[in-house]
């Protein structure tokens, strides 16, 4: 091949970033070269690390330092508010690229199947998570009127979701929130916060960082019950084989032995405490019914069949996120991802849908950390490498660059580019400086794609 090797990476997110950098590192970089574009349908990169992660955790948001690097290497390009495949689906990506790299996420909350899970003041932990990260397709506004709040799951999303929930308002004005966030949260009425989990400490999912952060905070006071404090066979196998699950066991221990404070906001952990029905009156929330569990001895749990009624005038679920089906791909119902085989598509027939690629939680379900992506993306990246070497991509029929700028320029369609991105970062930062704060993320779509100069 005389030209770089043409690749479209379908969301700009940490797996999609990581994908291209794979491919920058490749011996392939060097001879013929590559040439990556990375769309995204948001006006603004990096995914997740932007509308996934709370804002009160700038270290986790550190990673974009190392994404942007990527990103300002020449060889890849960015085209952010495209949306697949409203605005380009993937037969006119083939007519550009030798291959198609799909790294698009999880955006929606997986169902949770009990009674009342309909009712007002029943919330999908993604739909809060949108909203307090300034997501500009989701209202402004969020209803916080309950002073007893619900978080279902025992994951990372879970304990976000709680802390926003808990914190005061002024404690998160120094972070990037929205002006709109600042002000709703300071008409949050919530003083306890309930996080509840049908298995016990062992079986938690929480990070061990981000489970200590709860405490740091000078107006949460965590509280563990110790009778949840409760191990079986499978659950001492569990700890003396993960480090992280013993650090967390630990540290909830430590939390169930010591004497209660006087902080203002309540935030309990309840293990062995499974939801079976949302509890209304008047179609709004009023409370949630548990089952407690027991252990079994494999670490997983069974029903005692007692029930319990908690006053509680909303619930958040955090119990996984959804990724939504991609037109012209398969799909798997059951798992919400693309059929892969190392990273390569693949049909109802078992055949490799050609030149077609996942990576990330497309791939895989939203499961791990941001950083375990990056082994997704250079498995995918190495089974688009080794079809290239030996001739089983197919042949892009408009392979230059500007042929895509034509494209979206005869579709009407407004898109920004890395160099809107420096734009847009530098206005949300004056708007900062104006706050006497680091950042002040811009919500709405408009703004900012006027402010990067889409």
């Amino acid at each position: 091949m005389s030209r770089p090797l043409r690749v479209a990476v379908v969301g700009a997110g940490p797996a999609g970033i990581y994908a291209a950098d794979a491919l920058l590192k490749s011996a392939v970089a060097v001879e013929p070269g590559v040439s990556i574009d990375l769309f995204e349908r948001m006006p603004a990169p990096f995914g997740l690390i932007r509308y996934g992660v709370a804002p009160d955790h700038p270290r986790i948001k550190g990673i974009v330092t190392a994404l942007h690097q990527v990103l300002d290497k020449p060889q890849i390009r960015f085209f952010g508010n495209v949306d697949y495949p409203r605005d380009i689906d993937l037969d006119d990506l083939r007519s550009f690229y030798d291959a198609v790299i799909f790294s698009t996420g999880a955006t929606a909350d997986r169902a949770l199947d009990i009674p009342g899970i309909d009712l007002d003041g029943s919330y999908g932990a993604a739909d809060f998570v949108s909203w307090y990260d300034g997501h500009p397709d989701v209202p402004r506004t969020w209803p916080l009127e309950a002073e007893k709040v619900a978080v279902l799951g025992v994951g990372n999303v879970a304990l976000d979701v709680a802390r926003i929930l808990a914190k005061t308002a002024e404690e998160l004005l120094p972070t990037e929130i929205p002006a709109n966030v600042h002000e709703g949260l300071k008409a949050n009425k919530a003083l306890e916060v309930h996080v509840f989990g049908r298995r016990g400490p062992a079986q938690a999912k929480f990070s061990p960082m981000e489970l200590r952060e709860l405490d740091h905070s000078p107006n949460i006071e965590v509280i563990v019950d110790p009778e949840d404090i409760d191990y079986d066979d499978g659950s001492i196998a569990t700890r003396r084989g993960n480090k992280q699950a013993d650090m967390v066991a630990k540290t909830l221990e430590n939390w169930a032995i010591r004497d209660a404070g006087d902080r203002p906001h309540k935030l309990f952990l309840h293990f062995f405490e499974s939801p079976t029905e949302i509890l209304g009156e008047d179609g709004k929330v009023v409370g949630l019914r548990t089952e407690r569990t027991a252990l079994d001895g494999t670490g997983n749990v069974k029903g005692t069949g007692e029930f319990k009624d908690w006053d509680l005038g909303a619930v958040y679920r955090a119990v996984g996120y959804l990724s939504d089906e991609l037109p012209k791909l398969p799909w798997d119902v059951a798992s919400g991802t693309v059929p892969d085989k190392g990273g390569r598509v693949i049909e109802e027939t078992g055949e490799h849908l050609q030149s077609t690629y996942v990576t990330g939680w497309i791939r895989r379900g939203p499961v791990g950390l941001i950083g375990h992506t990056k082994g997704d993306a250079n498995e995918t990246v190495a089974s688009l490498l080794d079809d290239f070497a030996n001739a089983r991509l197919h042949a892009p029929t408009a392979p230059e660059p500007e042929a895509v700028n034509a494209y979206l320029g005869e579709q009407n369609i407004r898109f920004t580019t890395w160099e809107g991105w420096y734009r847009l970062d530098a206005a949300e930062k004056a708007l900062g400086v104006a706050a006497e704060r680091e950042r002040v993320k811009i919500v709405e779509r408009e703004d900012m794609l006027k402010a990067s100069g889409a």
